[in-house]
Parts: C-alpha cells; sequence; structure tokens
C-alpha cells in the first residue's frame, strides 16, 4: 500500500506561483483532505502528483519511488474528478469495466472485479443504467467504483462533491470514506466545503497562496491552530485587537477596548500588542438583567436562524461585533434584532492568543 511524499515541489505559470516548495508526508492508509480557499494551489498540487502538471521544481516520490518522470498511466493512481467523467454511452456495468479491460482481457477475472464493485457501492440493481438515468450522487458513486476497479490504491478527488446537492454530499462523504477504510486505500481528498474535510480526514492541509499553512489532525486545525489565517478561515473567530496588561507563565491580562480579560497563554510582554479569537460557539449570549458584572453590554445587530444554531452578531461597546452561536432547544431563549443582551465571552482556555501580525490583522487573514 502507497506512502505519498512531495519534496519542495513548486509549479510556476510566468510570474504567477501556483506551487511554491510544497513538501507533505501522506502515509500510507491516510484519509487526507487538502482545504483551502480558490486559487490557493490544492488541485494543482494533486494534479502534479497524477501527472497531469509537471511541476517546475521539486520531488514526488510513491513509497520511496520517484514518480515525476513515470507517465500518467504507470503510476497506478485513482483520479476522481469534481465533473462526474463517465463514458454517457456505456452502462454503470461497462463504464465500472473499462479499468479491468484495459489492463487484460481475462473475462472471467473482469466480471468478478466489477461484480465485486457494484456490490460495494450498492449499484448492482442498476448495472444495465446508462449515466443519464442516474442521479448526481448515483452517477459520482459509479465514477469512485471506476476508479477503484483499477486496482490503484492510492486516490486523488479532486472536490468530487462539489457538484451534488447537500444532502447527497454528506451522504456521499461518509460513503467514501469507508470504502477507503474498507479498501485500506491511501487517499488525497481536496476540497473547499470546512465541513466535509473536517468530518472525513485524518489529516486536514490548509492550503494558502500556493504554500501549506497548516497540517494537523481536524481537531487541532479547528480549535488550536497554529496561525491567524488557519483560525479565521477554518469555521468562524471573533478575532479582539488588544494589549498585554499583565503576565506570568501561563496567562495574560490583555485590555480590550475597554475590557480586561484573561487569556491562557504566557511568552507575552507587557504591552505588546495581540490578538485574541474566541469561537463563537464559546460566545453566550443572556438577558440583559441576568447579565451581571462580568457581561459586555451588547445590542443584537443580525441574528440569522441556521436550524440547530441560531447566529447572533451583537454590537458591543464602543462599536466593536461579537459573532455568538446558540444552540437551537425548547428551552432557548430566541433573541431579536434590536434586543439589548449581556455577552460572556467565554473561559479562558477557549481563547487563543496571537502576537499581533507585522503587516496587520486584514493582510494576515485575507484569502488572497
Amino acid at each position: 500500500m502507497p506512502s505519498l511524499d512531495l519534496l519542495g515541489v513548486s509549479k510556476y505559470y510566468g510570474n504567477i506561483t501556483a506551487l511554491d516548495d510544497v513538501t507533505l508526508h501522506v502515509e500510507d492508509k491516510e484519509y487526507l483532505c487538502i482545504l483551502g480557499p480558490s486559487g490557493c494551489g490544492k488541485s494543482t498540487l494533486i494534479k502534479c502528483v497524477a501527472g497531469i502538471i509537471q511541476p517546475n521544481r521539486g520531488n514526488i516520490l510513491i513509497d520511496h519511488d520517484p514518480i515525476q518522470y513515470v507517465s500518467i498511466e504507470d503510476r497506478n493512481i485513482g483520479y476522481v474528478f469534481q465533473e462526474i467523467a463517465l463514458f454517457p454511452h456505456l452502462t454503470v456495468r461497462d463504464n465500472i469495466s473499462y479499468g479491468p479491460a484495459v489492463r487484460g482481457p481475462e473475462q472471467e477475472r473482469i466480471t468478478r472485479v466489477t461484480n465485486e464493485i457494484l456490490d460495494l457501492i450498492n449499484m448492482r440493481e442498476r448495472s444495465k443504467s446508462l449515466p443519464t438515468e442516474l442521479s448526481g450522487g448515483a452517477q459520482q458513486k459509479v465514477a469512485v467504483g471506476r476508479a477503484i476497479a483499477t486496482g490503484s490504491h492510492l486516490f486523488l478527488l479532486d472536490e468530487p462533491l462539489g457538484a451534488l446537492d447537500a444532502i447527497v454530499r454528506a451522504e456521499l462523504r461518509y460513503e467514501l470514506r469507508r470504502l477507503a477504510s474498507d479498501l485500506g486505500l491511501t487517499v488525497i481528498h481536496v476540497t473547499h466545503d470546512q465541513e466535509e474535510a473536517l468530518s472525513i480526514a485524518d489529516r486536514v492541509v490548509v492550503m494558502r497562496r500556493g504554500r501549506i499553512a497548516e497540517v494537523g489532525k481536524p481537531s487541532k486545525v479547528y480549535f488550536s491552530p497554529e496561525t491567524l489565517f488557519t483560525e479565521n478561515f477554518v469555521g468562524e473567530a471573533n478575532l479582539l485587537e488588544g494589549r498585554v496588561e499583565k503576565t506570568n507563565s501561563v496567562s495574560c491580562t490583555v485590555k480590550i477596548k475597554n475590557r480586561k480579560i484573561q487569556v491562557s497563554g504566557s511568552g507575552k510582554a507587557v504591552g505588546q500588542r495581540v490578538v485574541v479569537s474566541v469561537r463563537p460557539e464559546f460566545v453566550k449570549l443572556v438577558a440583559k438583567s441576568n447579565s451581571g458584572r462580568r457581561a459586555l453590554d451588547g445590542r443584537i445587530r443580525q441574528a440569522t436562524f441556521l436550524g440547530s444554531i441560531n447566529r447572533y452578531v451583537v454590537e458591543v461597546e464602543e462599536g466593536l461585533e461579537i459573532l455568538a452561536y446558540v444552540p437551537t432547544t425548547d428551552e432557548s431563549e430566541e433573541f431579536r434584532v434590536g434586543d439589548s443582551v449581556g455577552v460572556l465571552l467565554g473561559d479562558s482556555k477557549h481563547m487563543l492568543l496571537f502576537d499581533w501580525p507585522t503587516e496587520g490583522l486584514e493582510k494576515e487573514i485575507a484569502l488572497e
């Protein structure tokens, strides 16, 4: 089963840098998701692995063997595109059997492999259907099955669920993860859907401007990222500018506007400009009458019902805005635009402390 190594891979198009010195190790049987804004280089990266694009610099190794000069057909890689690229004139069975048929003429083996894949993707009953007779989700399942039928164990998925509606996309991502686990596949899955990446990946790679910004397990990337860009890009976050007023070996007192808050974290200097980040799910809203001294005074500026949560934008002191998620339950209080509320930023352990970016916060978190 294959591991993959990219060593200093770069790709240029004139003055445009699509990939800039990318180094990455993918473990055997690992399900890796690459996440990033449009134009960050994630699709270019896996096309270099597939052989569709030749990098200008760097090495690519599968099981420690260099492959950058190996032809596409000899790399033994399965590739699934966002555009569901099935042969329109062939049935489901014939689409899936195409790969085994190209590799060898033994009809008995082709039939056996095709039947196994049809059962694996639960499409045996639709084996005689043409692609146009299938839903988008079913078509993409066939595309995945066709790739698996080639016998490859390294799979590159280039936004494979992007053309599907939300419900089908959610169902199929877990199906992809199950197939990968059952078959012991190594998978690199490119997506712009953060929920998709966090829910199925063993590790998440966050890319920005052709470089890897961060790599880690989904929970780490979400709850304790190393960079402000990742904190702001993966999910939503309140980024609050402040200055350190007191510090000790485990925490800091940071002044934000006219308020002082305690934040876990050390290594900062008194007077240092910092950014305090808190996820909206840790922010609590209470009725003004129950707010108490610790709460910030606020007024609801925007209220959005999102099913399981209510998303509120609250203006607090001196025009500062705080984003809060309030779970939707029978007991939860529903606030309306214009309501006065108390805002509690949550426990210090749920706050992250970052140095103020030398080029400014807006530039640090910009997508381009």
